[in-house]
């Protein structure tokens, strides 16, 4: 079996590392594993990892030969999917904010997604009210399985602890630390309406006023989605650790004390650990309104507060555990309507969806021995 994995395009994690992990261990399964990578990434993938630049003819040729295809993201190449092969659709979040057809569109933005989206067999959805928006957003007609995201099992695992600890170390984070995880999403304004010489990213936390306040026992660890990521300028002598490219997003998310984001399905994969989320969300109605859209309320559903400004957001750090106690209620809410499937066994329901510990979704796709099937 020829399995081909591609994480956004040329990363080693997410869902597809999750399922590749689970899939490489199965001594009964002859399979031959290949990732997509880009030539900054190379380096960073295992040596014992077969890779291939993506877009490159070898790519497409491994694409157009593989027999299962894994994803988190479209691949939007020309490419022909063999007959007979199965392509698994992982995406790679809970949408809060509207996406692909749900979004405003610009001509043309969508034309290469929607031919890779004729190619998906499967799409999974992390949880029940996702999966209509999924569908509808991207007008996928196939099955979207309800498994919850593989990526995150390691957050219930009996080893978070000992990611924790590491973590914090490859880090540098010292025993007795606060790490705060900051997790804004990117602006399409930012991104679409500057394609002629990138502005640098104007990071709006004041990092002062966030050391004077908070001292010597916080940190920020800055992680910035991958398409903005490259503008952030350090700050010297900043508490700040910037780790956009730090693959491991479970491990973050286990390292972190709480999590501070906007608008980012961060937050629902965070909230399956339990801990404090802060959202600081100093240009809502301009993202609402003008860029993207929401499918909900985020005001109505937040398991935390919604801050505008970098003054009140550090307040709100120093305030953590009186927050968290007001807000037990909406936190366990928000759990149960959107971490309902993240008990650590959304792999197995992926890939043996009779055999997963807990209760399996009504379809979902098997993976046994050399056969790629549907179970509905």
């Amino acid at each position: 079996m020829n399995i081909v994995y591609s994480c956004f395009r040329g990363l080693f994690g997410d869902n597809p590392r999750a399922l590749y992990d689970a899939l490489a261990s199965r001594k009964d399964l002859d399979a031959t594993h290949t990732w997509m990578c880009t030539p900054a990434t190379q380096d960073s993938f295992p040596p014992d990892v077969r890779t291939l630049i993506y877009g490159s003819p070898e790519s497409i040729a491994a694409l157009e030969s593989a027999d299962l295809v894994i994803a988190n993201d479209c691949i939007s190449r020309v490419w022909q999917k063999r007959p007979g092969a199965t392509y698994l659709q992982t995406w790679h979040g809970t949408p809060l904010k509207r996406i692909h057809h749900d979004a405003p569109v610009r001509p043309g933005w969508l034309d290469a997604p929607d031919k890779d989206v004729a190619r998906w067999d499967y799409l999974l959805s992390p949880n029940p009210p996702s999966t209509e928006r999924l569908r509808h957003a991207f007008r996928f007609e196939g099955p979207v399985v309800e498994t919850g995201y593989p990526r995150n099992d390691a957050l219930n695992s009996p080893q978070r602890d000992e990611i924790r600890d590491r973590v914090r170390k490859e880090l540098g984070i010292p025993d007795g630390t606060t790490a705060v995880l900051y997790t804004p999403t990117w602006r399409d304004d930012l991104v679409f309406d500057h394609a002629q010489g990138e502005p640098d990213y104007e990071f709006p936390v004041d990092m002062a006023d966030f050391a004077e306040r908070l001292g010597d026992d916080h940190v920020l660890l800055v992680r910035l989605h991958s398409i903005v990521a490259s503008r952030l300028k350090p700050i010297p002598g900043a508490p700040m650790v910037d780790v956009s490219t730090y693959v491991d997003t479970a491990g973050l998310y286990l390292a972190a004390d709480l999590l501070v984001t906007d608008y980012s399905s961060a937050m629902f994969d965070f909230a399956i650990t339990g801990k404090p989320l802060l959202f600081f969300t100093y240009d809502l109605e301009h993202y609402r309104d003008d860029l993207r859209g929401f499918y909900f309320d985020l005001a109505e559903v937040a398991p935390g507060p919604l801050v505008q400004t970098s003054a009140e957001l550090v307040t709100a750090i120093g305030d953590v555990e009186a927050i968290t106690a007001a807000n037990v209620d909406r936190y366990a809410r928000f759990r149960d309507t959107f971490c309902s499937l993240e008990d650590g066994s959304a792999t197995d329901r992926v890939l043996d969806p009779g055999g997963a510990s807990a209760p399996a979704p009504a379809t979902g796709t098997t993976l046994e021995g050399d056969d790629v099937r549907a179970d509905q």
